[in-house]
């Protein structure tokens, strides 16, 4: 019972005895100017009274007229003069008993039970450990995926990015990971999804067993785009909860653009200029920021391994929320529409996809047999459309040869779930799939 009172403690402590109190002064574009908060600042949380119930919304402009508000839900019932009280910054006090629950960005519950905040309240927007002082990337984990367990492995700390059109398994590779990637805790971040999506995830893709050591954070893609925001900068600061207590984290997000999509609507709205492709400058800031607080931790901390789902239209990898994660991250995986047509899934395209963790994260024959299983891809991805044509000739290239006679053995592992035995077991697979 101590650890309930300690919570309750916790709650009780939030509570303020004073307020700081002003009034709605004029509404317009969805945003309201509230004056006399002389203490507001940026990124402060505000309540206001609506005809409609209570409105909160967070500030995103001052000035010497008084605080711009965004309201985090539809402002109907807001007059002129009404009461606003400030609240101050976002926080988020995450705890283990949230393990296998469902909660929305500032912690409350979604799945229709009770739930207590912990002890320890953080800020959303945290700060990542000293870039001198964090650790090398860790040991290579089991991920339950060959590829993932081989040709890309993922190591402990690391931060990997998914880029994928709609609709080509995304969803499904990131609950293999939270069901077998090795890690203390899973963090996962619905940012934008379709409310309907929520409990298919949760029940039939992630499963029983995948929710027994995730939080899953989420905010519909019919909330306001504080909320969408708020929904992985709240991931984040749980994961780092957890990794400053010493615990290796699992952190996925799914997905970084609809996180810039709901900043770049919060920026606009608080006046900064559209640039590129329509997103405002502070667009590469805060997705870099995002990405940053994840990775190795520093002195006796854990560590965050992530990843990062990314939307690319028509596969373009060049949009510019891609273009930035890909050049933050440590690997890029890129799911291709093409594949996922023909059947196999994951629909990886390994020739375009690359784990900067290598080749430190295998052995010296280990990589031999990355790059052999890379060359022969290689070389049937350059003669496929003379092999699809009838156009090549057998015997006029050995390496050819051997990629038409190896390439259905490698097509089919990269669809397989590793077998029981991890890394070592699928590269054994591996090997007998290169044999002759």
């Amino acid at each position: 019972m101590t650890g309930v009172f300690d919570a309750l403690q916790a709650e009780i402590a939030t509570i303020q005895t004073a307020r700081d109190i002003g009034r709605v002064a004029e509404s317009t574009r969805g945003t309201f100017l509230v004056t006399g908060l002389s203490r507001a600042a940026l990124g402060e949380r505000v309540l206001a009274e609506t005809g409609a119930g209570p409105l909160g919304g967070e500030i995103v402009h001052l000035s010497a007229r008084g605080a711009v508000v965004l309201p985090e839900d539809d402002p109907e019932g807001l007059r002129i003069g009404s009461r606003v009280e400030r609240l101050g910054p976002a926080t988020i006090a995450p705890d283990r008993s949230w393990l296998g629950r469902i909660v929305d960005p500032f912690g409350k519950p979604l799945d229709g039970r009770p739930l207590l905040p912990g002890t320890q309240r953080r800020a959303m927007t945290g700060t990542p450990p000293p870039a001198a002082a964090r650790r090398a990337l860790g040991d290579r984990l089991s991920t339950g995926v060959a590829v993932f367990d081989t040709l890309l492995p993922l190591v402990r700390g690391q931060r990997i990015g998914l880029f994928a059109g709609s609709g080509v398994g995304k969803s499904s590779l990131l609950a293999k990971f939270a069901r077998g990637v090795s890690a203390d805790i899973a963090v996962i971040a619905l940012v934008g999804e379709r409310g309907r999506e929520l409990r298919d995830f949760t029940e039939r893709v992630l499963g029983p067993d995948g929710m027994a050591r995730s939080i899953v954070m989420t905010a519909t893609s019919d909330q306001s785009p504080l909320m969408r925001r708020r929904c992985a900068l709240s991931a984040m600061a749980v994961a780092e909860h957890f990794r400053d207590q010493g615990l290796h984290v699992l952190l996925l997000a799914d997905s970084v653009t609809r996180f810039a999509e709901a900043h770049r609507e919060v920026a606009l709205a608080s006046g900064e200029q559209a640039s590129l492709r329509g997103y405002p400058p502070s667009t590469s800031h805060a997705i870099m920021g995002l990405a940053e607080r994840a990775g190795p931790g520093a002195g006796g901390q854990g560590d965050i391994t992530a990843v990062f789902s990314v939307l690319v239209a028509g596969s373009d990898m060049e949009e510019p929320v891609a273009d930035i994660l890909r050049g933050t991250l440590d690997g890029h995986v890129v799911l291709d529409r093409k594949v996922a047509e023909r059947g196999r899934y994951p629909a990886i395209d390994l020739l375009r996809s690359v784990s900067r963790a290598l080749p430190g994260a295998a052995s010296e024959a280990e990589n031999v047999q990355i790059a052999e299983a890379r060359r022969v891809l290689g070389a049937y991805d350059r003669a496929e459309m003379m092999i699809q044509a009838g156009l090549y000739a057998p015997g006029s290239d050995a390496l050819i040869d051997r990629a038409i006679r190896l390439f259905p053995r490698l097509d089919a592992f990269l669809a397989e779930d590793a077998p029981t035995g991890g890394p070592p077991a699928s590269f054994a697979r591996l090997k007998a799939c290169l044999s002759p």
